[in-house]
């Protein structure tokens, strides 16, 4: 009886090593499967950017130097944050951006050969940098690729997507994309009911130096429109508005950057609007997510929607 239970011990054991075996296997062949599926860019990758220069990505990136904010936003949103060399004074988010050398502390007047010397094999810039610079850079023999403000969210999408073929990271890319019009479709969800919208201003700048707001041909006005208000500058352009037009729509709600904050609703005539005196100003600690063209700009919809329509989002407050 103990040589059959012995036997029978053995067998099983046999069973259970093959069926282990067996499983890593299969287990294997799946992660082969999802890694022969994964979308894989091709290099060399001959690419437009946004000046209109045919570039060529001779091989995936390795060693990145990102030009603004934004466009490190971007690389760690892709998954790429391990490929900084350099970066500007002013990239702070993720708090991981902050560990990478800074290479540029002046965003406008660069200087690029502190770039040069940290030996990238691709250069990321947007307009925060000239086009002369720019063409100094590709002179230099830097491969630099230039992505060119949007004026909607649909082109920060069309911006991601090519970054990510860029730096092989597409089907990352189409998750943070698709992310991102999941969030904003929820915002969109959330405020249907709302059919009258309430009028905004938002302040960029004020006083003796000039106004100026995020006007119609702006991103910002499309993060404004898609959080669900109205904007009363969306029939300007440039970002200058008219102190004067801003007193004649005297809009229902403000929204000011931290800084401004005190200081406009004492300063006439800006004291005199209905939102200053009935207190429907909207202070913003950081106007990052606004302002900088990344994945963060669905939060941007999704905060502004929250702090304007509070009561469409008590059932997940709830939640």
């Amino acid at each position: 009886m103990k040589k059959v239970l012995k036997a029978m011990s053995l067998a099983l054991v046999v069973a259970l090593v093959f069926a282990s075996s067996a499983c890593k296997k299969s287990e294997k062949k799946e992660t082969e499967a999802a890694s022969e599926t994964a979308a894989q860019t091709q290099y060399p990758l001959e690419i437009t950017d946004g000046y209109g220069t045919k570039v060529t990505i001779k091989e995936e990136p390795k060693k990145i130097v990102t030009c603004s904010p934004a466009m490190t936003e971007l690389v760690f949103s892709l998954g790429k944050g391990d490929c900084l060399v350099g970066r500007t004074a002013l990239c702070n988010y993720p708090a991981e951006a902050e560990k990478v050398p800074v290479v540029l502390e002046d965003l406008y007047t660069p200087n690029l050969e502190t770039i040069v010397a940290a030996q990238p094999d691709l250069v990321l810039v947007d307009s925060m940098i000239s086009k002369d610079n720019y063409d100094e850079l590709a002179k230099l023999g830097v491969t630099v690729v230039a992505f060119c403000d949007e004026t909607k969210v649909d082109g920060v999408y069309s911006k991601i997507e090519k970054l990510g073929e860029i730096l092989n990271a597409e089907d990352t890319a189409k998750t943070v994309v698709s992310e991102m019009k999941e969030k904003i479709a929820s915002v969109a969800e959330a405020i249907k009911d709302n059919t009258a919208k309430p009028t905004v201003y938002y302040v960029v700048g004020f006083g003796e130096g000039g106004d100026y707001t995020a006007t119609g041909d702006t991103f910002v006005n499309d993060i404004l429109t898609k959080a669900g208000v109205e904007n009363i500058a969306a029939n300007a352009t440039g970002w200058v508005y008219n102190v004067e037009d801003l007193v004649a729509r005297d809009p229902n709600i403000i929204i000011i950057p931290a800084w401004a904050d005190g200081m406009f609703q004492t300063t006439a005539p800006y004291s005199e609007l209905t939102a200053v005196k009935e207190g429907n100003v909207i202070v913003l600690e950081s106007t990052d997510t606004l302002d900088r063209q990344c994945a963060r700009n669905a939060d941007a919809v999704e905060m502004l929607a929250k702090l304007i329509f509070p009561e469409c989002f008590e059932a997940e407050k709830a939640a």
